[in-house]
């Protein structure tokens, strides 16, 4: 059956890891900034992402925090082609599926394998169409194509790679150990024909001499048949990038070489078991006076927090109890007695009020719950989401703010007369009387720097200078292009990448 797409011209090229968080996300964002800084109109694509770290489109969508990193890397804007398929999970066995920007439901993931046979059609749909807006397509896999278990009807990994007849490069994370085993692994379960579009491998993560390396290569050459492309050294600017999922938490730090104050403010954030857009806590744990501790269950809040911190979460019920399972919920109400502020995030305002009720299940399952109580608010979990960019100001001090919301519910109650921001003509977010509670359904809003310093002005007291946050990601996405075309032959990739001709043809 012929394919309802014409033969693809533009230069692509896929990123495919041994496993995930080795590096594929990242490596795909230094090629886009280091291709778009030699002139060419680049865009990235992921074909199935799972994460619960989210970013809202410039065309009303939502696409993971990673690719809208990347189109940032292009100097464009996110648009829901760059990522087709989103799965935001919700339980262990049940997730949020996202296509082409938009909640179609939520599915269990043993019905998944069947369903994601008719998502090839969609997701090839947005290829070709971002496709067709550039010189060059980076694609990046998902996990790793040595799960052979999950490959009937893949879109993710080779399954794509085939239907869109795409070069692929092995991605594998050196920090983790068996790199070489890894790749060697990965090329001996694939088919015959998935191997064939394997031009080149690349070590990540590397610290040392990576010289020492030289014989690494060369066994891996030999073994299988397959080229080294580089050896990427690891690349501490990377801290100052948003992370795509869960896994990128364990990095809570300062942004690298720092110096710390003699006492930094104090925030902890409880790690909840579906936390979301966990990039909001980005611009504040990268400010030298700032220590951010990243709660683990188990752990108690600590007692000397200046600032409790609650972030979003994909299940609003389900974390609210299992906030209580940690007994955070005692630890919060000693922290409010000892004066300590909190801001709630989204799903954590939405904790912070009196009652929370999900009758349909919109959030994760049905049900309602108490509150915490911080607030005199109630929140309706309801079917429609809200995907929408903001701007606006912060009441009182009028420093500019600029976000997105993304979330189900609607809150109500005496609290919201004193919101904490206007947007637009509309009040947004509350503030307790003793101006020590704040709650807010945007995402990102700390990322604007006047809005931060002020907000952290308030925590110890005093006005100090603190970073320029939207620069340190731009110098961090430089840094990191200029990274891989030091240690990555960028002429050789762009090689394998195309061009291609009018008729599909390939050269060599």
């Amino acid at each position: 059956m012929s394919s309802p797409h014409p033969p693809r011209t533009t230069a692509g090229l896929m990123i495919q890891g041994t496993g995930s968080d080795v590096g594929k996300s990242l490596i795909v964002a230094g090629l886009c900034r280091a291709f778009t800084r030699r002139g060419l109109r680049v865009r990235p694509f992921k074909p199935q992402n799972m994460s619960n770290n989210a970013a809202v489109t410039a065309d009303g969508g939502e696409i993971g925090r990673a690719q809208a990193l990347q189109a940032r890397a292009c100097g464009v804007d996110p648009v829901i082609d760059m990522n087709p398929i989103l799965l935001k999970p919700e339980t262990e066995t049940g997730v949020q599926l996202i296509v082409q920007g938009r909640r179609v439901g939520r599915v269990m993931a043993r019905d998944y394998q069947t369903i994601k046979h008719g998502l090839m059609t969609p997701v090839l749909d947005s290829f070709h169409r971002l496709a067709a807006t550039a010189d060059l397509i980076l694609v990046e896999g998902a996990g790793s194509p040595a799960e052979i278990n999950l490959r009937s009807g893949d879109i993710a990994n080779m399954g794509f790679a085939a239907a869109a007849d795409l070069p692929v490069i092995l991605v594998a994370d050196i920090e983790r150990g068996g790199a070489i085993a890894s790749i060697v692994g990965t090329l001996a379960v694939l088919e015959p024909a998935e191997r064939q579009r394997v031009k080149g491998f690349v070590i990540n993560k590397f610290r040392g001499d990576i010289r020492l390396f030289d014989d690494g290569l060369t066994i891996l050459t030999a073994r299988t048949g397959v080229p080294g492309l580089g050896v990427v050294p690891y690349f501490p600017g990377a801290t100052a990038l948003p992370a795509e999922d869960a896994m990128g938490l364990a990095i809570v730090a300062a942004a690298p070489g720092t110096p710390r104050p003699p006492r930094p403010i104090r925030v902890a954030v409880p790690h909840l078991s579906r936390i979301a857009n966990f990039d909001d806590l980005d611009p504040l744990r990268l400010e030298p006076d700032v220590l951010m501790t990243l709660v683990e269950p188990g752990q108690a809040l600590p007692g000397d927090a200046d600032l409790v911190l609650l972030p979003g979460s994909k299940s609003t019920l389900g974390d609210l109890r299992f906030f209580r399972d940690q007994g955070w919920d005692i630890d919060l109400a000693a922290h409010c007695r000892r004066g300590g502020r909190v801001v709630g995030l989204c799903a954590g305002f939405q904790m912070l009020g009196r009652q929370i009720h999900d009758p349909e299940g919109s959030d994760g399952a049905p049900g309602s719950a108490a509150g915490l109580g911080l607030l005199d608010l109630e929140t309706m979990m309801t079917a429609t989401k809200t995907l929408a960019p903001v701007t606006g100001t912060e009441r009182g001090t009028g420093a500019a703010v600029r976000g997105y919301e993304m979330h189900v519910g609607r809150i109500d109650g005496p609290a919201l007369a004193r919101p904490w921001f206007d947007l637009a003509g509309r009040a947004e977010g509350a503030v307790s009387p003793d101006g020590r509670i704040f709650g807010s359904q945007i995402h990102g809003l700390f990322a604007a720097d006047d809005f931060r310093h002020g907000f952290l002005a308030l925590l110890r007291g005093a006005a100090r200078p603190g970073i320029a946050f939207e620069a340190m990601v731009d110098a961090a996405l430089d840094g990191l292009a200029v990274h891989l075309e030091t240690h990555l032959d960028l002429d050789r990739l762009l090689a394998l990448a195309g061009p291609v001709g009018a008729d599909g043809s390939r050269p060599g």
